[in-house]
């Protein structure tokens, strides 16, 4: 039986990578949506597949082994992006985030310089 930590991995992974049967939710925020548009011929699917493809993860910046953060370079800058558990109704954090039926992901995509 997998462990808490590999189950929200596996689910991190595959809610990260486009798997729309994991409940959830993508947010970019408005500087990386800016540095979009500076940037002629670039679209969101390219960073969005910048995050998808993400593979990096070391004990430093993945310490609970759960790919729940990642950084990359992107058209010049830093981008980090995080996912977080929420409850089905977003009002509150889930209480089992390796239980689909009780967390919704939010993934969040920003500039390191709006952290």
């Amino acid at each position: 039986m997998a462990s808490s930590s590999e189950t929200i991995r596996d689910l991190n992974d595959r809610f990260r990578q486009g798997d729309s049967t994991i409940p959830g939710r993508v947010m970019i925020t408005i500087g990386v949506q800016n540095l979009i548009a500076e940037h002629d011929g670039c679209s969101l699917e390219q960073v969005i597949e910048q995050v998808q493809q993400f593979d990096t993860f070391a004990a430093d910046n993945d310490p609970q082994a759960e790919h729940d953060f990642g950084a990359f370079d992107f058209l010049g800058a830093k981008h980090f992006w995080k996912i977080d558990y929420y409850a089905p109704d977003l009002q509150h954090g889930s209480e089992d985030p390796a239980d689909i039926s009780k967390t919704t992901r939010v993934l969040t995509l920003m500039l390191a310089e709006e952290y």
